[in-house]
């Protein structure tokens, strides 16, 4: 029998209206207590996913919750509290309990809302909000043709991983005594692949996947099969290599990592607390001089997009690298008040960060490495945010001569961040469009790689 599982909160969520009229309640609350001045969060999500694997339901999952935050200051201190009742009487005692924490707490004079003078509530409509009509029977039945239709692909396809639907509607709002409020609708749906390929002995895994705000943004099903089952296949066969130093292409599905950890560089909370190796480098040359970093936040669709952050401050697009030479950090109001500066809008941290191409597709890239590793996935943790050091678990393929060879595993990569952010050679064209990052394949001029 499938599990069926249900979330805990199944009280009724909230229309738009009502949220509007929930977060107004919460601040009125907090007024009576004679607050300095306090601002009030609320989510709610809703919807439900399903795993198959081997024509059968493993899990029908449905999810509703809702939640509500209330941050209040008494001049500099600040407390904070949540709940996911709003009934009258919990939202009394949610913000009593804020306030009892702020009278006790130590005032700090960066504490506060984002500067009244950033409030504009003239947020724009960015196209986020588009239900999928799925029921979970049909759901079930889309998962289970996508498997076997996967299964179909070759006789070396011999076992699945899984394959999971699913679809989720977001509402998400703020408002704060300074007079910002806003509330954002949202939806985000999924489909994945993971099979297993047997050849001999050997067996192997890989998967495929589609994730966009609209249905009908999302790849059929026969081509999530077929790439799934490619990607599978094409892992048989595996090797091991030397340990040796080589150049190292980081495929679109992995590289936006090396970006997540230079935004989490310049980021503010890590710069005033000094664990980081970017200190001071507004103006200075991290990358190479064709790399360019910023971000569009107002993408209409986009799944990093957003009207404004977390404090209720209007997003825009911040550069945050120009040729190469950083430009500016990423800060909310608090970080940016330490270091004596003013917020970016990036409070919750960035918005469709985008990656200029500077080649062409990921074959282009292979040809312009000549030898070296294609990395398709990464294990592990091992990037140190205060030297910058980092060394991570990969499987991927041997390329020579632009031509990939065989898949290998068992390897390390390891290198300096900020070696490896000076020789990015290339940024490729083939966007990961299933991430918030909006970056190519990018070629790196050598790393050491841990082999045999």
């Amino acid at each position: 029998m499938p599990k069926t599982l249900q979330n805990s909160n199944s009280s009724p969520l909230k229309s738009t209206v009502e949220l509007n009229r929930l977060m107004g309640e919460v601040l009125n609350l907090a007024r009576q207590q004679g607050v300095t001045d306090a601002s009030v969060s609320v989510t709610q999500e809703t919807g439900f996913s399903t795993d198959v694997r081997m024509g059968e339901v493993e899990t029908l999952a449905f999810h509703d919750a809702k939640g509500i935050g209330v941050t209040v200051y008494f001049d500099k201190s600040q407390g904070h509290a949540s709940s996911t009742d709003t009934s009258v009487d919990s939202l009394r005692a949610m913000v009593l309990a804020a306030c009892d924490i702020a009278k006790v707490s130590a005032a700090d004079p960066c504490f506060g809302l984002a500067d009244k003078e950033l409030v504009n509530n003239n947020y724009p409509d960015l196209d986020l909000h588009h239900p999928w009509s799925i029921s979970p029977d049909e759901a079930i039945q889309l998962a289970k043709a996508c498997e076997q239709k996967a299964m179909a692909v070759d006789s070396r396809i011999t076992n699945s991983d899984g394959v999971s639907v699913s679809t989720y509607t977001f509402c998400n709002g703020y408002a704060d005594s300074f007079g910002r409020e806003g509330l954002v609708n949202s939806s985000r749906h999924s489909i994945s692949c993971s099979l297993i390929a047997k050849e001999g002995e050997v067996m192997q895994r890989d998967y495929d996947y589609t994730t966009a705000r609209h249905p009908e943004s999302l790849m059929p099903i026969e081509r999530i099969a077929q790439c799934a089952a490619e990607r599978t296949l094409s892992r048989l066969g595996v090797r091991k290599i030397k340990t040796q130093m080589a150049p190292v292409v980081f495929s679109s599905r992995v590289s936006g990592g090396l970006f997540a950890s230079f935004v989490g560089a310049i980021s503010g909370s890590n710069l005033y607390r000094k664990s980081s190796f970017l200190l001071d480098s507004i103006g200075k040359p991290i990358f190479s001089e064709n790399i360019h970093v910023y971000e569009q936040p107002h993408l209409l669709q986009g799944l990093g997009s957003a009207p404004f952050d977390g404090e209720g401050v209007s997003t825009r697009n911040n550069v945050l690298v120009k040729d190469g030479r950083v430009c500016q950090y990423v800060l909310g109001s608090y970080s940016a008040r330490r270091l004596g500066l003013t917020t970016t809008a990036n409070s919750g941290g960035v918005f469709n960060l985008t990656v200029d191409p500077t080649a062409g597709d990921l074959q282009a890239i292979l040809g312009m490495m000549g030898t070296g590793l294609l990395v398709t996935e990464l294990m592990g943790q091992g990037v140190n945010g205060l030297t910058g050091d980092y060394s991570r678990g990969a499987t991927g393929f041997w390329v020579e001569n632009g031509v990939i060879q065989y898949p290998v595993e068992e390897i390390t990569i390891a290198g300096n961040l900020k070696e490896m952010f000076k020789t990015i050679i290339a940024v490729g064209t083939d966007i990961n469009l299933n991430s918030s990052t909006r970056c190519g394949s990018v070629l790196i001029e050598k790393m050491t790689i841990g082999g045999v």
